[in-house]
């Protein structure tokens, strides 16, 4: 299992990570979906122990990845953007020396040869590999110690159709035999995959959960096998006097029912939308809101508190800079408590 918790890391007074929950279940491949300047990279160093958070909490199975490297080392598999294989060297002597640094057989070079469809090209030396070929030797190194958990950066750049065909294959097959099938071998079988990514090209058919992070928040949660998700949109549109306003979702802090209609509350003011309280609420399901009161619908990413006054009464207070009140129904808050488990 991945599990991210209140995380926020800070840089230079920046927020550059905001995520209140994230969890990959075992047996699930998710992804995390956003350009530069997302927060992608720096949601990666968190994830890899580089860096420590803020606040917050990161664990992959029960590793905290800042604090045990080790163990880290034994139970995760990373597929970084670039390969970093020894160029001059062969297929085959990248995986043995990996072999060797995890105290593996040297047999087990040539299973992953097999498995990423290079074993005649055993002996070619990287240099001589094409960029897709040396792709799959990539994610063959990362698989070679059989990790529980894989982290998988962009794992199709560089990649031509044959080889996404094929690491797409691996990649789920990897999670179905971990979840019917025995443990083996030295870390056991992968069975949780998470995929960070410049955009979803490929991602779909592969992934049970996709998340689009947009300036350190996740924005928007997709199901891929929804029929629906393709319908509904990642913007939401306003109708202004001259112009069509396309709103982030990520930027809408609460919404709120007015003369049974939508308004928008963001940082920078409100905006009132052509749609009721109900339809917004379809139209945003998988990004991350959450019916707080009958008439509130608010962004779980800008929730910094829950408060209860009475037995009966509680109210969220959002991160925005005058720190707005919602209020929070009694059945809502229960709610919100199996959601989010505290």
């Amino acid at each position: 299992m991945i599990e991210l918790k209140n995380l926020q890391k800070v840089i230079d007074q920046t927020p550059v990570i905001d995520i209140a929950a994230l969890t990959v279940h075992p047996g699930e491949i998710a992804a995390v979906v956003g350009p530069v300047g997302s927060g992608r990279t720096a949601l990666l160093d968190l994830l890899l122990g580089r860096t420590h958070p803020t606040a917050g909490t990161v664990r992959l199975g029960d590793i905290d990845p800042a604090a045990d490297k080790a163990a880290f080392s034994r139970q995760v598999g990373v597929l970084f953007a670039e390969d970093s294989l020894y160029k001059s060297q062969s297929a085959q002597a990248n995986l043995v020396f990996q072999c060797r640094l995890h105290g593996l057989p040297k047999g087990r070079a040539d299973e992953v040869l097999t498995q990423v469809g290079l074993a005649d090209r055993a002996n070619t030396r990287v240099e001589k590999l094409g960029s897709g070929l040396a792709r799959r030797l990539a994610f063959g190194r990362a698989i070679l110690h059989q990790p529980h958990i894989l982290i998988l950066v962009d794992p199709f750049a560089r990649c031509d159709e044959a080889s996404i065909t094929l690491l797409g294959r691996l990649i789920r097959q990897l999670v179905e035999e971990a979840v019917g099938g025995p443990t083996e071998a030295v870390g056991g079988p992968t069975n949780t995959i998470l995929i960070l990514a410049d955009d979803d090209a490929h991602l779909p058919p592969l992934c049970d959960i996709i998340y689009t992070l947009d300036k350190g928040r996740i924005s928007q949660v997709i199901n891929p096998h929804d029929a629906q998700h393709n319908t509904l949109p990642f913007k939401i549109p306003v109708k202004l006097e001259d112009k069509v306003a396309l709103v982030n979702p990520g930027d809408i802090l609460y919404a709120m029912a007015q003369e049974g209609r939508a308004v928008l509350h963001t940082h920078t003011g409100s905006l009132l939308t052509q749609f009721t309280l109900a339809e917004l609420e379809e139209r945003l399901a998988r990004s991350g809101f959450f019916r707080a009161h009958r008439g509130y619908l608010v962004n779980l990413q800008h929730v910094k508190e829950v408060i209860p006054y009475t037995r009966n009464s509680f109210t969220l207070i959002l991160d925005d800079a005058v720190q707005t009140e919602i209020p929070l129904s009694k059945s809502a808050a229960g709610e919100l408590r199996e959601l989010l488990g505290y």
